[in-house]
């Protein structure tokens, strides 16, 4: 959880992708470079489905990512010189499918499925296109929600669960992964591998958990999303204030959730705060690329659409849950920020109720810092700053460079500089994000020396 977090416009990616997609079914030319932009975009689009339909079949995650992997290959061999078929998707899971036969037959594995596979492959071939389309698209809500439990089953590390995520369900390739998270492409790869290894040596059975796991899996589902959300939010290194491409993706992953589970609260309730999130990205940096934060932000800015679906995905989540869930909490946190037309307007009162509520069903330091941000906002930053104090004297936020950020806000609030000045360069000592760094420089700086 990110305190108090702003977020905005997003798609940019995925509106393109659409473009292009919408030009594979034309009948019009198309240079190789087109070609190989449409099969990318494909990719993007049809990949997770495409490995969760081979998933089932198999019961083999890496196995099925190896032969969607195949099947790519021969798209980029055949398409630029015949055209992209009128049915990529259908022709990408056949192609996957002759792979996945030949593989059966060459170790003489699974005779028994080798069997079925090719009499489904025969009956497709006889069948005309709609009945192909049809026949992929029935199953493809549970073949998909079966994969995105079993990239982000527990048995995995948090880091592996996010690449296997993104490579599985967003369609990234392991550069792209590296790159979002400023780590090495080799320590992406080793992550991917070990993940798929780890799956098939824990034999997790690729299906939808029921009762009481299903509760514990799905909220690793969550976590996993929002954690990929919040990087791209606010990057935890490097360079960029935020990198709306991975805000994009968790997006993405929300809204496929919500399609497949949409009587589930909580799944509304992330997708809610996602969206809320996501409206404010653009106002989030100046023309520069440098932070601006949320009282400073101009409300002109933030994405109105994305806020009313951000506020029906919380309708939503009221509706299913009774009790608010954390995500859900959060949500509706997010929906003060963004009803109020100006930041004088917000209702700091109703937040810091909401962060009383948050606080005590799910309890937790970082909760507590974003409760003292609230309280202060409601009822000056002496009230504030006795929860801070209180965290500092706890220890359990010690290498959290945000609590010495807003301890050092609340301390130049009350007048007292040098204070603050040594905690805002505490702060930019311990952040790892350049641009945040240069924002808490600055505010120290700001200070001066005065007492």
């Amino acid at each position: 959880m990110r305190m108090h977090g702003d977020g905005g416009m997003i798609g940019a990616r995925g509106r393109s992708a659409c473009v292009v997609a919408a030009q594979v079914v034309s009948s019009a030319p198309m240079s190789a470079n087109d070609t190989h932009r449409a099969i990318d975009a494909v990719w993007r689009i049809e990949s997770p489905r495409l490995i969760a339909g081979l998933a089932r079949m198999l019961r083999d995650v890496g196995l099925a990512e190896e032969l969607a992997q195949d099947a790519l290959v021969v798209a980029l061999e055949q398409w630029p010189q015949s055209g992209v078929p009128d049915n990529p998707g259908a022709w990408l899971m056949t192609t996957a499918k002759r792979r996945a036969i030949d593989r059966l037959r060459r170790h003489k594995l699974l005779e028994r499925k080798h069997v079925e596979l090719m009499h489904a492959l025969e009956s497709e071939q006889e069948t005309a296109v709609s009945q192909v389309e049809a026949a992929l698209d029935d199953p493809i809500g549970d073949d998909l929600l079966r994969l995105i439990f079993t990239a982000c089953h527990p048995v995995l590390s948090q880091e592996a669960r996010v690449a296997l995520t993104l490579r599985l369900l967003g369609g990234l390739s392991t550069d792209e992964i590296a790159r979002a998270f400023l780590v090495p492409e080799a320590t992406v790869a080793q992550r991917i591998v070990r993940a798929k290894r780890s799956l098939t040596k824990a034999k997790v059975p690729f299906e939808v958990p029921r009762g009481d796991e299903l509760i514990e899996r799905l909220s690793s589902v969550l976590g996993v999303i929002y954690l990929i959300f919040n990087e791209g939010y606010t990057a935890t290194a490097g360079g960029d204030w935020v990198r709306p491409g991975l805000c994009e993706e968790a997006l993405r992953l929300g809204r496929v959730l919500v399609g497949l589970m949409p009587r589930e609260p909580e799944v509304h309730g992330l997708l809610s705060l996602m969206e809320i999130q996501a409206s404010r990205l653009r106002a989030r940096v100046d023309h520069r690329g440098e932070p601006v934060l949320l009282m400073g932000q101009n409300r002109a800015q933030w994405d109105q659409l994305l806020i009313r679906r951000g506020l029906v995905a919380l309708e939503h989540a009221e509706k299913f849950g009774g009790t608010l869930g954390p995500y859900a909490l959060q949500a509706a946190i997010a929906a003060c920020h963004a009803r109020a037309v100006t930041a004088d307007a917000t209702d700091w009162l109703r937040i810091a109720a909401l962060y009383a509520t948050l606080a005590e069903q799910h309890p937790s330091p970082v909760v507590e810092l974003n409760r003292a941000v609230a309280l202060s906002m409601a009822f000056g930053p002496e009230a504030g700053l006795a929860v801070v104090d209180a965290l500092v004297a706890d220890g359990a936020l010690v290498n959290y460079h945000l609590l010495f950020a807003v301890r050092g806000d609340l301390l130049e609030k009350l007048g007292r500089k040098s204070e603050a000045r040594s905690e805002f360069e505490r702060a930019a000592e311990l952040t790892r994000n350049e641009r945040e760094r240069a924002l808490l420089q600055a505010r120290a700086e700001a200070c001066g020396d005065s007492v």
